[in-house]
C-alpha cells in the first residue's frame, strides 16, 4: 500500500505529537530524539514530525512531501516515469533518513517544495543522511528539509 508523507517542522514536538495522537486517534509509530512519525491507516497517511531549531514561538513549516511505497522498484518505476515526464530527478539509493535505511527518488515541485518517492528498506539509529560508502554522516542542520538532497545535489541533476 502506498501512502502520502507529510513531514513537518515543529517547534513543539511533544505538543504536537499530543495534538496529531488527537487528531487521528493514534500514536507515534515511531519515536526518537527530536523527531516522531505516525503511520496513520486512514487515510493512509505517514505523518513525519521534525523537532525545529527555534523556541516554542516559531510557526510549524512544511519540511518535505513524499510517498512511501512498499519495493524498491516502485521507486525505480517512478524514477523512470518522472525522468520521461520532463521533471529533473536526484536518486539516493541505501542512504539513512529519518532513522531510516531508504531508495529514493526526488523532484521539486513548482513552489520548490520538495517531493520523494521512498521505500523503507531498515530502521537504523540515524536521523540524518549516512553515505553508506563512505560511513560518513550529515546531521539534518534546520536549514533544509531533513533528508531532502542539497540542492546543488538536485540542480546537477
Amino acid at each position: 500500500m502506498a501512502r502520502v508523507q507529510l513531514a513537518l517542522r515543529v517547534s513543539d514536538l511533544e505538543g504536537s505529537i499530543a495534538f496529531y495522537s488527537k487528531l487521528f486517534g493514534a500514536e507515534p509509530a515511531k519515536r526518537r530524539p527530536g523527531y516522531a512519525n505516525f503511520a496513520i491507516a486512514q487515510p493512509p497517511l505517514k505523518l513525519v514530525l521534525i523537532e525545529g531549531e527555534g523556541g516554542g514561538d516559531e510557526p510549524t513549516t512544511l519540511d518535505h512531501l513524499g510517498v512511501e511505497v512498499e519495493t524498491a522498484t516502485e521507486v525505480n518505476e517512478a524514477t523512470a516515469r518522472l525522468s520521461a515526464a520532463g521533471l529533473a530527478t536526484f536518486e539516493e539509493n541505501d542512504t539513512s533518513c529519518c532513522y531510516a535505511l531508504q531508495d529514493k527518488v526526488w523532484v521539486t515541485g513548482p513552489g520548490k517544495e520538495p517531493w520523494e518517492v521512498y521505500v523503507v528498506k531498515a530502521d537504523t539509529d540515524t536521523l540524518g543522511k549516512v553515505d553508506v560508502a563512505s560511513g560518513t554522516t550529515g546531521a539534518c542542520d534546520g536549514s533544509t528539509a531533513c533528508c531532502a538532497p542539497s540542492e546543488a545535489k538536485a540542480a546537477a541533476s
